[in-house]
């Protein structure tokens, strides 16, 4: 295995579209006529050593991440968060990237980071204070 590939997967190499199967090409098209871009990244290319993973996992994320009530930049601002306290570094920088392609601004970037770590010090002092909720919060 190549350092390119080691690099990206510790147990799996994406599966490029010259290599994919029929049913994997099928998905990798639909993501990139969804997203109006000429490549899928390495999330889905790994994902595609088992192709009903990479069906549902692209099925779930197209309808989450599609038009809903939130805005599409919210959406990203709240996986960017999630992606953080995950400390999952790949989803920060697909997500990040995705969040500056709708309109997020480096003030905005700043206020999201300090909204995440006063979250994280809050959640942390309610659950060792093992707070009770407040009846005017139910």
């Amino acid at each position: 295995m190549s350092a390119a590939a080691t690099a990206v997967s510790a147990t799996q190499a994406p599966i490029e579209y010259a290599n994919a199967s029929p049913e994997v090409r099928a998905v990798y098209d639909d993501i990139m006529a969804t997203r109006k871009s000429d490549w899928v990244n390495n999330y889905w290319k790994v994902l595609a050593n088992h192709p009903p993973t990479l069906r549902r996992m692209w099925a779930n994320s197209k309808e989450v991440m599609g038009p809903g009530a939130l805005d599409p930049l919210t959406k990203e601002l709240i996986y960017m968060a999630v992606s953080v306290t995950n400390a999952c570094r790949y989803c920060i920088a697909s997500h990040g990237a995705a969040a500056r392609a709708k309109g997020l601004t480096p003030e905005q970037h700043a206020e999201l980071v300090a909204i995440i770590g006063l979250a994280n010090e809050t959640n942390r002092h309610a659950v060792a204070l093992d707070l009770q909720i407040d009846d005017k919060f139910r």
